[in-house]
């Protein structure tokens, strides 16, 4: 967890960087492609944008396998809203909230998108 300086970089969109990585996480992954696709520059965005996809396109996919994710759901859905708040709060105070594990599968799905 890396706290970002008291000044906030704008960003493609002319929004404070911090505004911009929380609201990668408002529509779920939707807003991840969204804003991946908007913001060229900026990693820290880019970043929420990458983890934002990874987490919540996951978090959908397992809750749709038939039976076992309907029975996971129940535990999935509460944990799911909790960490999309979390997520979006500790985003917004301009912290890089890296989740364990999909953080960093996060990072270098990143690399390998700005090799491109």
């Amino acid at each position: 967890m890396e706290k970002k300086s008291k000044k906030n970089p704008k960003t493609m969109l002319e929004l404070d960087e911090n505004i911009e990585g929380a609201l990668c996480y408002v529509f779920g992954f939707v807003s991840g492609i969204v804003f991946l696709l908007l913001e060229k520059e900026n990693k820290f965005v880019r970043f929420h944008a990458m983890q934002s996809v990874i987490v919540f396109l996951g978090i959908m996919l397992i809750t749709a396998i038939p039976f076992f994710g309907w029975l996971m759901s129940v535990f999935i859905v509460p944990l799911g809203i909790a960490l999309w708040l979390i997520l979006i709060y500790k985003t917004y105070q301009g912290e890089k909230f890296k989740l364990p594990v999909i953080g960093d599968f996060a990072e270098k799905q990143l690399k390998k998108l700005d090799k491109k």
